[in-house]
């Protein structure tokens, strides 16, 4: 490899620079001795002629003077320019330090600063016998608003978020902005006076859960705060981060637009939430994450019309597990996807055989809608198991839609393009049910279990059910109800019309041996895959 050359090496110019101002000096420095030694007789030389005294002028010493005279001039200006050049090198130096430790959006102070720092500031608390509080803020949905109103608008909300911390923070807090929407904010207390540090917290939650005005249009945030402080638990600014934001993600999963104190059971938590994404992780591949299958009745005759796929996790050392032990965080880690196909798989496959007359119900995850391939992925499914398109019914939730309509009615599309059923899940609980239904070519509507449950005990939930239904009838969508879970609720659906059900009243769901005891048991298996028995099962998984 070619050495640079010296104007393209780091630091060659400066010493350039350097070499020359030697040189200059110099130059400069045997100008003034021969300024000294020659100038005055030149000098008096020049005059005299000029005078008419004496003879004429020496011209050796009338150069040497001129040329003292404009070296002089050199050095007097290099020295300026050495000056200018000195004042600009410190001041863009000055800069530089300033980009290092601050963020040019906000002017809050950076990570970087904030590790400095830190430290400096815990000691000094503690020689005082104070603690510090930090405060870690995270925007909530802050990606929406880029999302949908554009980065432009994002910069101007986090400039307008970050002057209502300043507001709500003690003068002497120190801010920095972490990236994106997230923020520190570390101050002193007495250690007496937690109600200081709860008031600050509650000031940032109300001021940032307050509409801002951004050019043309208002937008609507809130703001989840994790609160650590300097303890037995957090004794350097690292561990009082790490639990701040501990504490922060706390308050996300319990609804937002609020400030949470950090606990240890919550590390605790968080230790066991990350075992479950690292076993997932494996379970996956390995089919440890199986389908159960609940039973879809018709309300008046009684007969089986088919099951709803629903996931279970068959630890290795912690047995069966439900699904609200895994699903909430194979949605956060984006897993969903992955597992959910898979699921998928396996639960097409064991279904391709059961009587023609059977569907199976499959839910998909609001992340899935965000995926324009997601159709051509279920449609290879559905050719690599060989299971009939018309048999299959995909079930969407009315909050996936609200997120990503555009998409949904894209992939909507494209299934029933295939021959594959729509059915509105979890209906009456979502923003603009009606809009929906309008947008979408859906072939079924299920009503929430929550109005099911009650329909009883609860006049509201009954008239619920009842409008849902005749709203059903006049627009040709046939009804599921979820959440039977007695003979009298199924009666009361009944009566008000719904002819289509499911719940724990018919048995809770099951796994693949059991579902294929109980069919074979209808006469809803052929033959052959009666005879067949669980072999197949037991040998692909």
């Amino acid at each position: 490899m070619q050495e640079k050359s010296a104007s393209a090496r780091p630091g060659a110019h400066r010493e350039l620079n350097s070499r020359k101002d030697v040189l200059t000096g110099g130059i400069v420095f045997a100008a003034l001795i021969l300024f000294v030694s020659t100038g005055s007789r030149a000098l008096s030389s020049v005059v005299n002629y000029l005078a008419g005294i004496g003879g004429g002028a020496d011209r050796v010493l009338a150069v040497a003077l001129v040329l003292n005279i404009a070296l002089i001039l050199f050095g007097w200006r290099r020295h300026r320019d050495l000056t200018q050049e000195v004042h600009e090198r410190r001041a863009a130096e000055a800069r530089a330090q300033l980009l290092a430790k601050r963020d040019p959006l906000t002017g809050f102070y950076n990570r970087r600063a904030l590790a400095e720092q830190g430290e400096p500031m815990l000691a000094t608390a503690a020689a005082q016998g104070r603690a510090v509080a930090m405060l870690l803020l995270d925007l909530d949905h802050f990606k929406n608003v880029n999302d949908v109103h554009g980065h432009a608008i994002g910069d101007a909300l986090l400039q307008a978020a970050a002057s209502e911390v300043v507001q709500a923070m003690p003068a002497d807090a120190f801010i920095a902005r972490l990236g994106g929407d997230e923020f520190a904010c570390a101050f002193a207390f007495d250690l007496a006076d937690t109600g200081y540090v709860e008031t600050v917290a509650r000031a940032v939650v109300a001021r940032l859960a307050q509409p801002f005005a951004l050019a043309t249009t208002h937008v609507n945030v809130s703001v989840s705060v994790g609160i650590a402080r300097s303890s037995g638990e957090c004794p350097d600014m690292d561990s009082l981060m790490r639990c701040a934001d501990i504490a922060m993600y706390a308050a996300k999963q319990q609804g937002r637009n609020r400030h949470v104190w950090f606990d240890i059971s919550m590390e605790r938590e968080l230790q066991a939430r990350n075992d479950i994404e690292a076993g997932m992780r494996l379970a996956i591949p390995r089919g440890e994450i199986v389908p159960y299958f609940e039973q879809q009745i018709d309300l008046v005759t009684g007969r089986l019309q088919g099951f709803e796929v629903l996931a279970r996790w068959k630890h290795p050392t912690r047995g069966v597990l439900e699904p609200e032990s895994f699903l909430p965080i194979a949605h956060d880690s984006g897993l969903i996807g992955d597992l959910s196909l898979a699921v998928m798989r396996m639960a097409l496959r064991e279904a391709r055989d059961w009587d023609p007359s059977l569907t199976v119900s499959v839910n998909i995850a609001p992340v899935q809608l965000k995926d324009p391939w997601f159709a051509q992925k279920l449609v290879k499914l559905l050719t690599e198991t060989g299971f009939p398109a018309h048999r299959l019914e995909v079930e969407i939730t009315e909050t996936s839609l609200f997120e990503n309509l555009a998409t949904a009615q894209s992939i909507a599309a494209s299934l029933k393009n295939q021959g594959i059923r729509l059915a509105l899940d979890d209906f009456g609980t979502g923003y603009s049910s009606l809009a929906h239904l309008r947008a979408l070519p859906f072939d079924r509507i299920k009503i929430d279990k929550s109005f099911v449950v009650s329909i009883r005990d609860n006049a509201e939930s009954r008239a619920i059910v009842s409008a849902i239904t005749r709203l059903g009838d006049s627009l040709g969508l046939p009804i599921t109800a979820e959440g039977i879970e007695s003979r009298e609720i199924e009666q009361a659906l009944i009566d008000l019309g719904v002819h289509r059900g499911q719940g724990y009243f018919y048995g809770r769901p099951m796994p693949v041996d059991t579902t294929h005891s109980l069919l074979a048991g209808r006469n809803l298996l052929p033959t052959a895959r009666a005879q067949r028995g669980y072999q197949d099962y037991a040998r692909t998984g």
